[in-house]
């Protein structure tokens, strides 16, 4: 096993991944299997460019040697009032005695920590000190009070626990110590100045190393089995001590809550104790990562997670979700053990994810009714795991972007992340450790083991990152649509060429929505471009600044891409009280000394639902079809027939076609003059950037008053596309198409074909005809009253309880072979044409 090391590669490169046959504490996962190493693959000395992850909000947490439980962000049940109270109380002493004994060692351990202090502070004052009284302040702050604290603590809770009755009470106790964690507190914020201070006294001054090493020689246990974490602790290993103790006093909370009947007096102190623990863990995690994930090195040195998170990695043609865990020195690699997803995950095609994320929005709206209609618990755990089942595939399959590692022999290992905030964020953390001098060494199967199993206690993000995994009380997140004016950048320190992208969480990962033109030659960039993003559970919105690379020289060899430079990167969280106003929101978002501003809007779901007829009758939108057709004397909208034909002569090749978001600036120009009937509109037109175009043609459908397939045949066509029988479906489909007034049907079936024309290039637009189903197929259909919102209990059931159905109808004459307007009306039924 060999450590990570940058050999003057300023790559990511020589990375090792260590992949371990041990489960490291929880029945979720497993290890993978040692790989065989291999000669170097061809192209192996390159790296795909990198990028982020989302930063989790973790929670301290550990487990016992024996398997425990670990900390949970809610208390446990305690027993039932009289349900086996004697068994209870029996556990309560079981789980003292265990904590006492812990607690002793606990307590020696800071003995031994502060027996070079009195000898340390005499010789402070004298001509020869071996450290300063600022140092030995520095070193030793809080740990005198610490250890009085315990002591006092042990010396109460021994005796209860040896004259051990069924009216012992102990919780008074547990609240009194975690009433206390502020001095804790001040350890903490001191902890990381005492460690440094401490490793610089002892590289520079050799009598304190003498002392560190006699404290050491203190610490040796003789039974190694039971104590081996504490053998052979340097002061340095010996300072995790009280932030690792804090942890293991929760857990004991957990235990002892779970076996305390509830009407017993200790049961509210034991849940006042845990509340308190809980919050200080809360309050000190996010500034504690690096001094609480520490494991030991053969060598005695501190080994410290940097980062952990869930990945894809892509292993014999196939997506595995992997938990990966990067310490100071070396990646590890675990896998999941009881997941639904076979040992063989095949690519899921466009469309299929789409159809994928539907049925997960269908599902939280039925357990919502559930909930609502206080259904059955088994009913709603049913639905709960189909949609984890769902969100599980989801995101397997939807990340895309490449991050590749190697390590010594040139092995390389591929994951793939749905977001380039989250690539670079790996990327920093890998490259900031291989300017480290670190030496190779390697793992036996024992230290190994040891590794694996510290990886559940020092994991900062515990959960799959799915929605289905979120607590009831959890923010469900916003639904409907965020706008965003990304204004003007600051703080480059020369010109560039300089774009910004957006990012929002979604279904429980983050992908990319938005993308800003390339302002060029620039260190003050001002884009003022407006962007419409749909938000679906979104908490959060990142923005990246880039660097755009016009070199070719500089090429990805991955993926023969060329690489932008990020330059900074921010994300701020989504807040409903800030943005659920009418009005705009002005923010800043500082990163690296860059600071880029931004303006963002909210609109709820079932503000979005609502259609608005426009109170001109001059427009063209927001104006009854019919209306405008026989005011222009044509059959299909000049606004329709401008915007197609602009997009088939220069747009239809162009990725994500109709997909990806105009500039919203971009679209509202346009809407203004097709609305005055301006006579620049041709040469505007050639102008505009195509996306806008494109989006210029999806906001005109969306404003109709009236979907352009009416209002009035919308129950029709949910009816005639739930049948099963095909022959009945088509007369039925056909039927309803041949219902629709001229001047919609006309549009409809112009539009139809320019759609069909649009998917013939999917090979280079990636545009699939249920990806433009999806985008078109609400827009067409969405009705202007949502009838059924009386029984359903928010804007997001509303939201996905139809709109899988209005996919599946355009998708259905999408698919179906071309379809005439003369045919149609030439072709009769056999049946009633009332509808």
């Amino acid at each position: 096993m060999e450590p990570l090391s940058h050999r003057g590669l300023p790559r990511l490169s020589w990375i090792d991944t260590l992949y371990s046959n041990f489960s490291y504490g929880t029945d979720e996962y497993d290890g993978e299997g040692n790989e065989e190493q291999k000669g170097p693959p061809e192209g192996s000395e390159t790296m795909p460019y990198i990028d982020e992850s989302p930063t989790m909000s973790p929670q301290l947490s550990a487990r016992s040697q024996g398997g425990g439980d670990g900390v949970s962000p809610t208390p446990p049940e305690g027993l039932a009032p009289g349900v086996e109270a004697g068994k209870g109380l029996e556990m309560r002493k079981l789980v003292l005695s265990g904590f006492l004994a812990s607690e002793e060692i606990y307590i020696n351990q800071l003995e031994a920590l502060l027996l070079p202090m009195k000898p340390l502070k005499a010789t402070a004052t004298t001509s020869q000190p071996v450290l300063t009284i600022q140092q030995i302040e520095t070193i030793f702050y809080k740990i005198q009070d610490i250890y009085e604290i315990h002591k006092e603590f042990y010396d109460n809770l021994c005796p209860k626990v040896q004259q051990w009755d069924s009216q012992v009470t102990m919780g008074h106790l547990f609240q009194k110590l975690a009433s206390q964690l502020g001095v804790y507190k001040a350890f903490v914020d001191n902890y990381k100045v005492a460690l440094e201070t401490a490793e610089k006294c002892s590289q520079s001054n050799n009598q304190f190393q003498k002392i560190s090493e006699l404290v050491s020689g203190v610490l040796e246990c003789p039974c190694p089995s039971s104590c081996s974490s504490f053998s052979l602790s340097p002061p340095t290993a010996l300072l995790y001590k009280p932030i690792d103790r804090v942890t293991r006093s929760t857990l004991v909370l957990h235990d002892l809550l779970k076996h305390t009947p509830v009407d017993h007096p200790d049961y509210p102190l034991l849940q006042d104790a845990l509340r308190i623990s809980q919050n200080f863990l809360s309050s000190i995690n996010e500034d504690i990562d690096p001094r609480r994930t520490a494991v030991t090195t053969p060598k005695g040195e501190t080994r410290q997670l940097v980062k952990d998170g869930f990945l894809v990695e892509v292993s014999e043609s196939s997506r595995k979700l992997r938990h990966v865990f990067l310490f100071t020195d070396v990646l590890l690699c675990a896998k999941l053990k009881n997941t639904s997803a076979g040992p063989q995950v095949h690519p899921f095609p466009d469309h299929e994810l789409e159809d994928m994320k539907m049925k997960i929005s269908a599902l939280k709206s039925e357990i919502q009714k559930e909930k609502a209609n206080k259904g059955q618990s088994r009913a709603i755990e049913r639905l709960k795991k189909k949609m984890f089942e769902n969100e599980f595939l989801l995101l397997l399959n939807s990340p895309t972007i490449p991050f590749r590692i190697h390590n010594r022999n040139g092995k390389s290992y591929l994951f793939l992340l749905s977001s380039d905030y989250e690539r670079s964020e790996w990327r920093e953390a890998i490259q900031k450790l291989q300017k480290k001098d670190l030496q190779a060494f390697v793992l036996s199967s024992v230290e190994l083991q040891v590794l694996t199993g510290s990886c559940f206690k020092l994991r900062t993000v515990h959960n799959i990152p799915v929605t289905s995994n979120k607590d009831d009380d959890e923010s469900p997140g916003l639904y409907g649509f965020l706008h965003v004016i990304v204004h003007s950048a600051k703080g480059f320190k020369q010109s560039a060429n300089l774009y910004c992208t957006l990012e929002v969480d979604s279904f429980g990962y983050f992908v990319s929505k938005a993308k800003t033109r390339v302002f060029r030659d620039t260190a003050e960039p001002k884009w003022d471009e407006e962007f419409e993003i749909e938000l679906e559970g979104s908490q959060s919105l990142r923005i990246l600044c880039y660097e755009k690379c016009y070199d070719k020289t500089k090429v990805n060899k991955d993926n023969n891409e060329i690489v932008d430079k990020i330059m900074g990167k921010g994300q701020i969280q989504l807040d409903p009280q800030t943005v659920e106003t009418k009005n705009w929101h002005t923010d800043v978002i500082e990163m690296n000394g860059i600071k880029v501003e931004f303006s963002m809007k909210f609109t709820s779901r079932d503000m979005s639902l609502k259609r608005t007829p426009s109170k001109k009758q001059t427009g063209v939108f927001g104006v009854k079809i019919s209306v405008v057709t026989k005011r222009e004397r044509s059959k299909v909208p000049y606004i329709v027939r401008q915007c197609v034909e602009e997009v088939e002569k220069r747009g239809i090749e162009e990725v994500g076609i109709y997909r990806i978001s105009g500039v919203a600036t971009d679209i509202q120009a346009l809407k203004a003059v097709f609305d005055a009937n301006n006579k620049d509109i041709l040469l505007m037109l050639s102008d505009m950037d195509i996306n806008a175009i494109a989006g210029t043609l999806k906001l005109y459908f969306r404003e109709l008053p009236e979907p352009l397939l009416t209002d009035r045949l919308y129950p029709a066509f949910m009816e005639g596309i739930a049948l099963s029988d095909p022959a009945a479906k088509e007369n039925c489909m056909m039927h309803l198409l041949r219902s629709l007034p001229d001047p919609n049907l006309i549009t409809f079936l112009f539009l139809l074909e320019h759609l069909k024309r649009v998917a013939e290039k999917e090979p280079i637009n990636k545009m699939s005809l249920h990806n433009l189903a999806t985008v078109f197929g609400p827009t067409l259909l969405r009705p202007s009253e949502v009838e059924s919102k009386a029984h359903l209990t928010s804007a997001a059931d509303i939201w996905s309880h139809d709109v899988m159905a209005q996919v599946q109808v355009l998708l259905y004459y999408l698919q179906h072979p071309p379809i005439s307007f003369a045919e149609l009306k030439r072709n009769t039924l056999y049946f009633s044409t009332d509808v």
